[in-house]
């Protein structure tokens, strides 16, 4: 969907759809004419350098998914089946499956009510509490597992307290694995966040600021490490014959999403650019709204701003909201469930959650999508404004 697709009062406004008004029709001409459509080819490759640019980090490895990413990134650091793996409950389920696919399980834990990120003061009373050294390895003492890894995730574009968390990690001998599934343009303390994690993963599904139409990236600064995610990615498989090493994955992503990547790459700054300012349209109008909070913007950090939205003063307000602006055509989503009350999850380790339980049914997320012109998102505005003042 381009931008000549929300142009009328009265159309449906969606949440976040892709911006496709660059080089992406010529690109995938040009990998169409090559003949190089599957998992090899020269986008692919660039897809991957031009991604980890952005990031910030050296080496990149084009994956099927975000998800993939994640796996591939756990098994890389290490994590072993039996594993607990550090993350936040605050996240798409996407990532606590990854673990699972691991072999591992996660060990829950609630985020910074400033920032919806893991907490690292949480971090370490949960650690100090529930954890001990046992020769080079860390053991969560109530179950007896190893703790993998620890995984913090840059919520909704918005990078976690990295600082902070690196400290413990060293302090613990944790490998970390980032995710930053819609980080792309993000800034920690003035810094990239491609070197603030041993790996960061990144997602290009559909909803992105930049798509591939879906696919995912691991990216360090630690070559080993990506080309082993590569490796693992491809079948495990070792030179020209069919020998491979190890249990793998056909996770590979094709030339022809990575042409659609590329052709979003080139578009990255003005996507996030606008993000941004969304996010400040929306912030400034909620100033005046009493018990109605914007989403975070820490200090420390500068958000990609993936999602917009607003925080109601409860549950039954939010879903009211959600209500009131489908009856204006104006899309306004749900936020994610936390992980801990997810069936597959509920009986995992974890901290208390007293941030995440009560804040996740009050959160409304509202249309963001790059090509959202001013006049689309003052008639989003106008709508909200109307329920608060029928509220």
């Amino acid at each position: 969907m381009n931008g000549m697709s929300l142009q009328t009062d009265n159309e449906f406004l969606p949440l976040a759809t892709p911006n496709l008004a660059g080089n992406e029709q010529r690109y995938l001409n040009e990998c169409v004419a090559s003949t190089f459509v599957s998992s090899v080819g020269e986008f692919v490759t660039r897809f991957e350098q031009e991604s980890a640019q952005a990031l910030g980090a050296l080496y990149g490895a084009a994956v099927s998914s975000g998800t993939a990413a994640l796996h591939l990134g756990l098994l890389a650091l290490g994590v072993r089946p039996g594993d607990l793996v550090i993350m936040p409950s605050f996240t798409f389920i996407a990532t606590a499956n990854a673990v699972a696919h691991a072999g591992a399980s996660p060990w829950l834990m609630d985020v910074d009510p400033l920032n919806w990120t893991l907490d690292p003061e949480l971090l370490v009373h949960e650690l100090r509490e529930h954890a001990s050294a046992q020769g080079d390895v860390v053991i969560h003492r109530p179950t007896g597992k190893r703790i993998g890894a620890i995984l913090p995730v840059h919520t909704l574009g918005s990078p976690a307290d990295m600082d902070a968390i690196n400290s413990i990690a060293r302090e613990y001998g944790l490998p970390v694995l980032a995710d930053g599934a819609a980080c792309l343009g993000a800034k920690y303390k003035g810094r990239d966040l491609g070197s603030l994690a041993d790996l960061t993963t990144l997602s290009f599904n559909g909803n992105k600021t930049v798509t591939a139409g879906g696919g995912g990236v691991v990216a360090s600064d630690d070559q080993a490490l990506v080309d082993h995610a590569r490796h693992l990615s491809t079948q495990a498989k070792t030179g020209p014959g069919y020998r491979h090493d190890h249990v793998g994955y056909n996770y590979r992503l094709t030339n022809l999403q990575a042409a659609v990547g590329c052709a979003q790459l080139e578009q990255l700054t003005g996507f996030v650019e606008r993000k941004r300012a969304i996010h400040r349209t929306y912030n400034q109008a909620w100033q005046e709204l009493e018990g109605w909070e914007p989403f975070p913007e820490p200090a420390w950090a500068k958000s990609a701003c993936w999602f917009s939205g607003v925080v109601c003063p409860d549950a039954a307000t939010a879903s009211a909201l959600r209500d009131h602006l489908a009856k204006s055509r104006i899309a306004a989503g749900e936020f994610w469930t936390p992980v801990h009350l997810q069936t597959p999850y509920m009986n995992c380790a974890q901290s208390h959650m007293g941030v995440c339980t009560p804040l996740w049914p009050r959160i409304v997320v509202l249309p963001c999508s790059t090509h959202l012109t001013g006049a689309q998102q003052q008639r989003v505005i106008n709508a909200v404004l109307d329920a608060y003042q029928v509220g």
